[in-house]
């Protein structure tokens, strides 16, 4: 039987239908090509820095770099600008694109992935993002900064190798307000404070936990295998959190991401960080959400706004558990 569920964070609906999971193409195997010419030399690769631009920041292991960050050639956000509106006309309003945009380059390896980080290079990739935070929030300019991984050509990367970005911007994104409204309205304290407890109760969407990081399959999950990662020490910023804390994070990302490509194969996905806007306060929890691009956006998710999800987040979770357990003694021998 099909429900509605509450999103807190956001305040929209989502309604959850298992019985559409049983139809064999919602899940179909993620393409394989991205690059455009997959003949021409990859810029992110040891040897290949000349292609991009002078790394802003770098990261050395045994040696050698092991992140790098350098400016995007293509960004959606550059220049000094202070953000000014002009209305051009009785409904036409445009404003400078002013910003920074880079590019996260976590890794040497052209067919490596977050999940084949180990447990020191995945809490350096979160070091390297708390450094940029820090830089983008000295930037009188810059509002808000996202983070983000795409992974495959359905989740929008346009190089294989494993990188993210970072978008400086010279305002605060819908989303981003949303939430900051929700956690100022919520009565109980801090909603993911408060998640946290009831799913570590309840257990049954929790998918990975230790004593500073929770993954759950969130109750108002609106898309199958969704997983939120909620840092337990409260913090509005990312690059707040105390070092160990963004560590386990890092961590936790790397080992859900696992679970992940065990129970669904190499499948693309977006890695969200959301944190709260620079020089803002409140009650905002920063936080990250993993969204595996294993369902089509259609007409009525885009005409309503309404997520359909065919995968309960509890039966997410328990697929999940499944995978992550480990195997017996016996069974292992």
């Amino acid at each position: 039987m099909s429900q509605l569920r509450l999103n807190p964070l956001n305040g929209r609906w989502v309604t959850i239908v298992a019985d559409r999971g049983e139809r064999p193409t919602d899940f179909a195997p993620r393409l394989r090509q991205i690059e455009a010419d997959p003949s021409r030399p990859c810029p992110f690769c040891p040897g290949n820095e000349e292609a991009t631009p002078p790394a802003l920041e770098t990261y050395d292991r045994d040696g050698h770099w092991n992140i790098r960050i350098v400016p995007n050639l293509y960004p959606a956000f550059y220049g000094h600008d202070t953000m000014a509106v002009r209305n051009l006309g009785p409904v036409h309003v445009q404003a400078s694109a002013s910003g920074i945009h880079e590019v996260l380059v976590f890794s040497r390896d052209h067919g490596g992935s977050w999940a084949d980080l180990d447990d020191r290079a995945a809490g350096l990739v979160m070091a390297a993002l708390r450094d940029r935070f820090e830089e983008h929030a000295r930037t009188p300019h810059v509002r808000y900064t996202q983070a983000i991984v795409n992974r495959g050509r359905e989740a929008g990367a346009s190089l294989s190798h494993p990188h993210g970005q970072l978008l400086g911007m010279p305002f605060v994104p819908g989303e981003i307000v949303e939430e900051e409204k929700a956690f100022a309205r919520f009565e109980g304290g801090c909603i993911l404070c408060a998640t946290v407890e009831a799913e570590m109760m309840d257990g049954t969407r929790v998918v990975l936990a230790d004593d500073r990081v929770v993954a759950v399959a969130p109750f108002w999950a609106g898309t199958p295998y969704e997983l939120l990662v909620i840092p337990r020490a409260h913090e509005a910023h990312l690059q707040g959190s105390a070092p160990a804390d963004l560590a386990a994070v890092g961590r936790t990302i790397r080992s859900a991401l696992a679970i992940l490509a065990e129970r669904l194969g190499d499948v693309a996905y977006n890695l969200i960080f959301h944190t709260a806007p620079h020089h803002h306060g409140g009650t905002y929890h920063w936080h990250a959400h993993i969204w595996p691009k294993l369902a089509t956006t259609a007409g009525f998710e885009r005409g309503t706004g309404v997520l359909i999800n065919i995968t309960p987040p509890e039966l997410a979770a328990q697929e999940l558990r499944r995978v992550a357990e480990p195997a017996p003694a016996q069974a292992r021998a």
